[in-house]
């Protein structure tokens, strides 16, 4: 008995050519939903700051209160409602699913995932729209597989669940490599053909869809910047270091946030998006971009529209808001806040070396690409994902060669300071926190077992 079928084709082969046309199929399901999801978020967002902006003086504070309020309310509401395993980015509990630590589940995940990130990313909550369509993406996978009857345990289900985590990444950002790459270096650290082609066949498909519903240019855009060269070196090694130290308290601080807001805020759901959504709507009135997914306050670094005076303030202020966003508990991810981030430090530090060299030969615009790169290596801890993702979102090839520095420096102190990345982290966390609900509720039980027990042996004496 030939090992090969009667086309010549081994096992693998056939496994590939059978994924082939359901991998296409959770591009395009993906890749649209992950569309009407960006657009969705980006018409509610012009919109609560056209609202904002429509009224003059201190009337439009309570406006901005009132919107900040409703949204992340009905946000976090949502979720802890209807799916609680739609909170924050929901990677991590993708990574659990493909682990088979957790079940998946797409019905009511979609639903809670869209309007609750739409809500809250709308109203003005500082978190991306990368988590919900990575998520989405998963969850049409596995819808995907259920249309196709394809079995549990096979490999092909977590196949085409992976697959739709890269294209809902391609369908965010216009980035079809990172979302291949973002599958196969951070949901399984390994490479196997099946999973090679269902992620490309899939994040290529979502790319395009993105591109004809969205539009074809890059996320963001330099003008008339060029590449650094040779020189910019040992300077984005230096920026890659300072990212690493940067990344390591991020990591800590979104943590310690999260811990901290479940012991002082346990409130209603609504109470606590709302007072998530207070403190954002009034930060956001008092410097308007501040909140929200902040592409645009992107967009300003990059092209150097900053003041050298602000950019302290503008970094402590976009921190604060993504840790007391994501700590809320609605819908969102940290892919575009941590891009916000790196790129405000990275033109800090940019300012700082044309002080130095008293040079314009290398504008402090280009350390903004390399400090979004390196940050996001030292706290999701996948440099070719971060490295990849940056040249598609810009569209800049020429900063190969400093972001591998960069990103290279800072994966180098992260791991030197023993920090977990964010995602093992979180997903760690929320297994802890099953674990002891579990155990709660068994010594509950073990009580009353124990109470009854007791009582039944008194009234048996008496």
């Amino acid at each position: 008995m030939h090992a090969e079928n009667s086309y010549g084709l081994g096992a693998g082969e056939v496994r590939r050519r059978q994924i082939i046309l359901k991998a296409i199929l959770v591009g395009l399901v993906a890749g649209l939903l992950g569309s009407v999801f960006r657009l969705s978020v980006e018409a509610v967002e012009q919109l609560r700051i056209h609202v904002v902006e429509n009224f003059i003086g201190w009337i439009s504070l309570p406006v901005a209160l009132t919107l900040g309020g409703v949204g992340g309310g009905l946000a976090v509401w949502l979720v802890r409602r209807f799916a609680p395993h739609a909170a924050g980015s929901g990677i991590p509990n993708l990574q659990a699913v493909l682990a088979r630590k957790a079940e998946p589940e797409w019905k009511r995940l979609l639903p809670v995932k869209f309007f609750s990130g739409v809500l809250g990313i709308g109203g003005g909550l500082a978190l991306g729209r990368e988590g919900p369509t990575v998520q989405m993406g998963a969850a049409s996978g596995f819808m995907v597989s259920e249309w196709f009857k394809v079995k549990a345990g096979e490999g092909e289900r977590r196949a085409l669940m992976s697959a739709g985590a890269g294209a809902g990444l391609a369908a965010a950002f216009n980035a079809p490599l990172s979302g291949l790459i973002f599958v196969l270096e951070e949901l399984h650290g390994s490479f196997t053909p099946v999973m090679f082609v269902a992620a490309f066949l899939a994040s290529v498909t979502a790319d395009v869809v993105s591109r004809f519903l969205v539009g074809e240019s890059p996320v963001f855009h330099f003008i008339g910047l060029t590449a650094p060269g040779v020189a910019s070196l040992p300077w984005a090694a230096v920026l890659g270091l300072a990212m690493g130290g940067f990344g390591v308290i991020f990591n800590r601080g979104l943590l310690a946030t999260i811990g901290l807001r479940e012991r002082l805020l346990q409130w209603p759901a609504f109470a606590v998006g709302a007072t998530a959504g207070l403190f954002v709507g009034f930060v956001g009135w008092t410097v308007p971009g501040l909140a929200g997914s902040g592409g645009e306050l992107v967009q300003l670094a990059l092209s150097g529209s900053i003041a050298v005076g602000l950019m302290p303030l503008f970094l402590l202020a976009r921190f604060s808001l993504t840790m007391v966003s994501y700590s809320s508990g609605a819908a969102g991810g940290i892919f575009a806040p941590l891009l916000v981030l790196g790129a405000l430090g990275g033109l800090w530090f940019g300012v700082g070396v044309e002080h130095v060299m008293g040079t314009a030969s290398m504008s402090p615009q280009v350390f903004c690409v390399l400090g979004m790169g390196a940050l996001f290596t030292a706290i999701v801890r996948a440099p070719l994902t971060g490295i990849i993702l940056m040249i598609e979102l810009t569209g800049t090839y020429g900063f190969m060669l400093p972001l591998l520095v960069s990103c290279l420096a800072a994966y180098g102190v992260a791991e030197a300071m023993g920090n977990t990345p964010i995602y093992v982290a979180l997903r760690q966390r929320s297994m802890n926190t099953v674990i002891k609900a579990q155990e709660k509720a068994d010594a509950k039980k073990a009580a009353r077992l124990e109470a009854a027990e007791s009582k039944k042996s008194a009234e048996s004496e008496d």
